[in-house]
């Protein structure tokens, strides 16, 4: 079995996967990506657990769904009895350490400037730390991406190549112990701040459009026109996907990624390599931008891929996998256990082997984009299955979606009412279910399960399933939970109740 006791785990802010150039021929330049790509495996269809950074963050460090560690909205921190894989590794005595955005202490977005329990605070270096050393006006031109027309940055005057000197100097020092180092950049979200030749490489570029940029979202969720607004009035055979700070920051945070890559060749080599990023843009597909609550390829398929010895270089895995099966991966990958209170399972037969494949669903929610706006739709309670093929988006509030991607991989065509397309979707619906009460969902209920095309949906219930769901942590950091008829630790965490 593979077995590392040192880990890199690097990750990025809103970098789709096809804005890799391995992932797609766009004309983006990612070639530390790509080389990384061809020394180990790119998995080809990975997910996010939710389309926010926050929520996003939290699936990936705890193991647990958003909705399972209390995490569901951006300016929301982790519950205090969930522990980050940090914690549990520092706990076995492996050197941890967090550089770059955290996003998971329930502050704003640049965080609160303090290191959590589980990381070496010699090496914390969350956004506040990195507002902290900047002058007032250095603070205010680095939220503006104009300022590049009026300045070049030097690469060190910038958050992506402080962070990467951290993390070069973490494994320089310490490249003999036992590690997980997490290398988290901003980038290449806005503000988009990068020094030349970055800031103007695409001046004249435009990104490549799909079809469904022509998706004027007929037969879609009402809150879908609502986020695209005038979006839909646009010409669209004159619309330009013209961004040259986005994709100039893209670039450039690739090249600081480069560096960290090339110091773990250099100082531990034996150490394997994660990259990923927590979700995508839309970037005017279906007439809408940003992310939000949507299960669109845009904003949840995300880039991964995993480099080291043991890992078969330049190899492709095609299966469905998700953010949820990284810190059951990682814990396995140092020789621990996977908790039970961790929501999904290790992939680490697939790291050897890209014909296996992890999972047979994965799911994507969505809750809220953050407690401090109004806006972004507001509470939009969103749960999503996919098989690998077809993905079934439950929209609490509005109209549900089911999408064939091998018959239409630009999402264009609702098929939730379609009867050639019951079995298959009320099949869907019933894993979604069954995942959303095997994970203690807090939103599950029978109005999950009475949807207005689910023809079999029993009566409504007040009981609903009618069990009880206890959490179960390992008791090194929680007692066993307590029996509520007789005071006496659970033997079963679910039974009826």
């Amino acid at each position: 079995m593979l077995q590392k006791r040192k880990i890199v785990f690097i990750m990025t802010d809103s970098q789709r996967h096809d804005m890799c150039s391995c992932y797609a021929d766009t004309g983006l330049k990612t070639p530390c990506i790509d080389r990384l790509a061809q020394q180990g495996m790119r998995f080809e269809n990975a997910y996010t657990t939710q389309p926010v950074c926050q929520p996003a963050r939290a699936g990936i460090f705890t193991g647990q769904y958003p909705h399972s560690c209390g995490s569901w909205t951006n300016s929301m921190g982790i519950s205090d009895n969930v522990h980050t894989i940090g914690q549990r590794l520092q706990d076995e005595g492996v050197h941890t350490a967090y550089v770059g955005k955290w996003h998971l202490d329930g502050g704003d977005y640049f965080g609160t400037g303090k290191c959590p329990k589980g990381w070496d605070a010699k090496y914390w270096y969350d956004m506040r730390c990195y507002l902290e050393e900047l002058t007032e006006q250095q603070r205010r031109e680095s939220r503006d991406a104009t300022s590049m027309n009026r300045k070049d940055y030097r690469p060190e005057d910038t958050y992506a190549h402080r962070c990467a000197d951290r993390a070069v100097d973490f494994l320089e020092k310490y490249k003999d112990e036992d590690f997980f180092l997490t290398v988290s950049f901003d980038e290449p979200h806005d503000p988009f701040i990068c020094p030349p030749p970055y800031s103007h490489m695409y001046d004249e570029y435009e990104f490549p459009k799909s079809p469904n940029v022509y998706d004027l979202l007929e037969g879609k969720p009402d809150y879908q026109k609502v986020w695209a607004g005038d979006s839909l009035k646009e010409d669209k055979d004159s619309l330009k996907l013209h961004n040259p700070f986005f994709f100039g920051c893209n670039s450039y945070v690739d090249t600081e990624i480069g560096r960290v890559i090339e110091a773990v060749e250099r100082y531990a080599p034996d150490a394997l390599i994660f990259y990923t990023s927590d979700h995508g843009d839309m970037l005017s597909s279906h007439c809408l931008n940003g992310k939000g609550p949507a299960c669109y390829e845009e904003i949840t398929h995300i880039p991964l891929i995993v480099k080291g010895q043991g890992v078969p270089a330049g190899t492709v895995n095609p299966h469905i996998v998700s953010h949820i099966n990284l810190a059951p991966t990682i814990m396995e990958l140092m020789g621990y256990s996977v908790p039970k209170v961790m929501d999904g399972k290790s992939m680490l037969p697939a790291l050897e082997n890209p014909d296996t494949a992890p999972n047979e669903h994965v799911f994507i929610e969505f809750g809220r984009y953050e407690v401090d706006h109004d806006g972004f739709g507001g509470f939009q309670p969103m749960r999503c299955v996919f098989d690998g093929r077809y993905k079934l988006c439950i929209n609490l509030l509005s109209t549900d979606e089911l999408y064939d991607l091998q018959e239409d991989p630009a999402e264009m065509k609702n098929l939730i009412d379609s009867p050639a397309h019951t079995e298959i979707r009320d099949r869907l619906h019933d894993v979604l279910l069954e995942e959303m009460n095997r994970t203690r969902d807090p939103f599950r209920g029978y109005y999950w399960q009475r949807r207005p095309w689910r023809k079999d949906a029993p009566d409504a219930s007040w009981a609903y399933f009618g069990m009880t769901r206890q959490r179960e942590e390992e008791e090194r950091y929680e007692a066993r939970q307590l029996d509520y008829a007789d005071g006496m630790p659970m033997k079963e965490a679910v039974r009826k109740k």
